[in-house]
């Protein structure tokens, strides 16, 4: 059965529908929740169009929020009994996902899905397929509420 399930969460209440689940499979299971979060860093055109405006501080402050926000959900999982460690990554959603999958000895891999489909699908790509498709291990993928 499984040891530890890496949750990747992108800070929307979204993404934390998946909890409920994870709380229901892990306690019983023994199994370690992997709380991720990644924050991308802007895209070249972002820093062209905000003429670089994104200073150091306001990034140690992207950081900082993204820290409290992580350590609130372990705190919360915790008090539940669960096992829970948490993982802060910079970089592309889907390669950070894949490498954490590596990197924490993760046998499963539990997330949301916006449920994007057509033409936003096609122009903003689906960080869930991207992760499905490359992952070396089980992938359960939720469609959360307002998908």
């Amino acid at each position: 059965m499984y040891k530890r399930m890496l949750v990747p969460l992108d800070g929307s209440g979204q993404s934390e529908t998946i909890l409920p689940f994870v709380e229901q499979m892990a306690g019983p299971l023994d199994v370690e929740v992997v709380l991720l979060h990644v924050i991308e860093p802007p895209s070249a055109s972002e820093v062209i169009a905000s003429a670089g405006l994104m200073s150091p501080d306001a990034w140690r402050m992207k950081e900082l929020e993204a820290k409290r926000y992580l350590a609130g959900l372990e705190r919360r999982l915790a008090e539940k009994g669960l096992r829970v460690q948490r993982r802060l990554q910079i970089g592309q959603a889907a390669n950070e996902i894949l490498a954490t999958v590596t990197e924490s000895g993760a046998d499963l891999i539990a997330m949301t899905t916006r449920g994007h489909s057509g033409i936003t699908r096609f122009l903003f790509g689906s960080v869930a397929e991207a992760v499905l498709r490359a992952s070396p291990v089980p992938v359960l993928i939720f469609r959360g509420a307002g998908a």
